[in-house]
């Protein structure tokens, strides 16, 4: 009786949310890796990589921006861990999608900016993931 009493009354992460959050550290990372194999070799193709990868870094990171945001209008929702939380899931995403305007770009005029930006917004989704998962947890974990 009292672990179910203590399972309701901490509510985790959804494990879909969950799922959306951890996607975007593959995903930027690979874009950092291909900005990295780009810098070194000059392949135009290192570039594309990178831009499709950002995309998809976007997309699962603005699926979870928006559960997040969902989760702040919530009664339970209102701490001062899911703002800072979805402040940092905004600031990936908006880094992110400078990024990907940059790589938007000819290959040569995205270097270095490309770069820069790639490793700023893995470091940002890092930390987002880190506070959503250490914060919150899995719902229906124990």
């Amino acid at each position: 009786m009292i672990s179910e009493n203590k399972r309701m009354e901490r509510r985790g992460l959804h494990p879909v949310h969950g799922i959306f959050l951890s996607g975007t550290i593959p995903l930027f990372l690979g874009g950092l890796l291909s900005d990295l194999a780009y810098s070194s070799s000059y392949q135009v193709q290192w570039s594309n990589f990178a831009s499709w990868l950002i995309a998809g870094g976007l997309i699962f990171g603005g699926f979870a921006l928006l559960w997040s945001i969902i989760n702040l209008f919530r009664a339970d929702g209102r701490g001062m861990h899911s703002i800072l939380y979805t402040l940092l899931l905004l600031a990936t995403w908006g880094v992110g999608f400078f990024n990907a305007l940059t790589h938007a770009r000819d290959a040569w005029a995205a270097m270095p900016m490309g770069l820069i930006l790639s490793v700023v917004v893995f470091l940002l989704a890092c930390a987002s993931t880190w506070i959503g998962f250490a914060k919150f947890g899995i719902r229906g974990g124990r």
